[in-house]
């Protein structure tokens, strides 16, 4: 359910859950966190990208089993997104639809956000009674301010593609058909250049 190709230092991995609106699990997020670990220890790599299949959702968060059984409120979003934003190369999250919940911390980890013009985006914790991942919060705060981050977590507000643009949430909206040739165009650049400089300017944007 976890698909991951790699060619030329560019890794691309698909939540591949298309029925189950892309819903993880355990088992999921487990071999997301064992890829993106794989993927730091590559010395050619240069880019990842991280998609989903289908063309309505990204992912609508956790399984709803398995949310019930503890899931929810498991390290593993953490461990998952920590590792992401961890990595030295270019990341971009490929939104090919809805992105919901607790799958919101791979996509904030990611440097960027593109996403197709029908995508939503909303954070329900506050009805569901869980707390976020503990890092969204800060990271919302980053992109979108405090009050729009209260806004996605605290009133539940649904987002359109066109709010998430203006707010800041997400960089570019681009149709469907053109979604991955669109991280690919973004990713070139990085894929072409001299590796430890790729490496030093991502330090140097994220203030290391």
């Amino acid at each position: 359910m976890i698909e991951c190709q790699t060619a030329d230092g560019l890794w691309t991995v698909t939540l591949n859950r298309p029925d189950k609106a892309n819903s993880l699990t355990a088992a999921m997020l487990s071999r997301l966190a064992e890829i993106v670990t794989e993927a730091s220890l590559d010395p050619q790599i240069r880019a990842l990208i991280v998609t989903g299949a289908g063309d309505k959702v990204f992912s609508a968060g956790a399984d709803l089993d398995e949310a019930r059984a503890g899931l929810a409120t498991s390290p593993l979003w953490e461990q998952v997104s920590g590792a992401i934003a961890g990595l030295p190369c270019l990341t971009i999250a490929a939104l090919n639809g809805t992105l919901a919940g607790g799958a919101f911390g791979m996509a904030l980890a990611c440097d960027l956000r593109i996403a197709v013009p029908q995508a939503r985006f909303f954070y329900p914790v506050a009805k569901l009674g869980f707390l976020p991942q503990p890092s969204d919060p800060g990271r919302l705060v980053a992109l979108m301010g405090p009050a729009r981050a209260k806004l996605l977590l605290l009133g539940g507000q649904k987002l359109t593609a066109d709010e998430a643009l203006g707010f800041g949430l997400i960089d570019r909206i681009t149709l469907p058909e053109h979604l991955m040739d669109q991280a690919h165009d973004i990713a070139s650049d990085a894929l072409a250049g001299n590796l430890p400089v790729l490496h030093r300017i991502k330090a140097m944007c994220d203030g290391r």
